[in-house]
């Protein structure tokens, strides 16, 4: 209460960082106007590339609301997008950050330089998210012209050709990596039919019978659509391509792994078993990838002293392995 008798108003503490970025920042504001402004002065963001917009960190829910901004919990988490800027979630697992990728389809000439321009900054804050990329990913950082992309990230073009090369390498050993396990799957399928005898009545009958669950999920999958989370081209990644956990972003990885089963067997219109078979080697293989960053991290702060060391220290060609 003041001197007069009139209520200031309350102060709500927040949190609020940039997308796509890891530091956050602790503010108290009692109106959302106020927080955008201080927001903007915090994050030193140019009010010129307004308007600006505030969205929940957990689920990219904006927030335009007084009423709404009150009734939420103190310290809430908010991300400050600036003008054209679209919200893309962050994860922090086991002590590693790793930034996902948007998950808007987008389509057009305009589209496709906005996005090599989001995945050039996520290498920039962090050059290991390269390993958490889908083939995709690097393969539309690899098309990209050097002089943009070295323009881009502040490099000379000698680095970012090194750069480029570095994503080619890591498609390549992708690509081995499946042919590995193609090979492994037709020896084991060839030793399994060379132990197979005639098929008795039994196996023939149990055969229909697999043949009757097949035709039950067709016909179940013209019905109301599963839920899944996944988008229709991740969905046809996991039908189409062998050892589909080696083509995905590790944001596919963790929504697979964590789907339901029957949902997602209905979706791809597989049997329960193939469809937890796949959902294991997606886990398998998202471990395997933070494993990697987690590696890189501890690495690099034994031997930098700092989380982040610049863009520049990874590409020098002097840098120890």
């Amino acid at each position: 209460m003041t001197a007069a008798g009139v209520a200031l108003p309350l102060l709500k503490q927040c949190l609020i960082r940039r997308n796509g970025q890891q530091e956050q920042y602790g503010v108290a504001a009692s109106r959302l106007q106020e927080l955008r402004s201080k927001a903007c002065d915090l994050l030193a963001i140019d009010k010129s590339l307004g308007p600006i917009t505030l969205v929940l960190a957990k689920d990219g829910t904006i927030v335009d609301d007084e009423d709404y901004f009150l009734c939420l919990p103190p310290n809430t988490k908010f991300v400050v997008l600036a003008k054209d800027e679209k919200w893309s979630s962050s994860r922090v697992d086991g002590g590693t950050a790793w930034l996902q990728r948007e998950t808007t389809e987008t389509d057009g000439a305009d589209s496709k330089g906005e996005r090599w321009r989001h995945l050039a900054r996520q290498l920039k804050a962090d050059l290991s998210t390269i390993i958490l990329m889908s083939e995709e990913d690097l393969q539309v950082l690899i098309d990209v012209p050097c002089s943009e992309l070295a323009e881009e990230l502040a490099e000379n073009q000698h680095k970012i050709q090194t750069l480029q090369d570095t994503l080619q390498q890591m498609l390549d050993r992708r690509e081995e990596e499946r042919q590995s396990r193609q090979l492994l799957q037709l020896y084991l399928q060839a030793l399994k039919n060379e132990d197979s005898a005639v098929p008795t009545a039994a196996e023939a009958e149990e055969t229909t019978t697999d043949g009757k669950v097949t035709v039950d999920l067709e016909s179940n999958s013209g019905g109301s659509a599963p839920t899944t989370q996944l988008s229709s081209q991740t969905l046809t990644q996991l039908r189409e391509k062998a050892a589909p956990e080696l083509s995905l972003a590790s944001q596919d990885l963790e929504l697979v792994s964590k789907n339901d089963p029957e949902s997602l067997a209905l979706a791809l219109n597989w049997d329960k078993p193939k469809t937890e078979a796949l959902q294991k080697a997606c886990q398998e293989e998202l471990s395997r990838r933070l494993q990697q960053v987690q590696a890189l991290h501890a690495l690099r702060s034994i031997s930098k002293g700092k989380e982040k060391p610049p863009l520049r220290d990874w590409l020098s060609p002097k840098r120890k392995k």
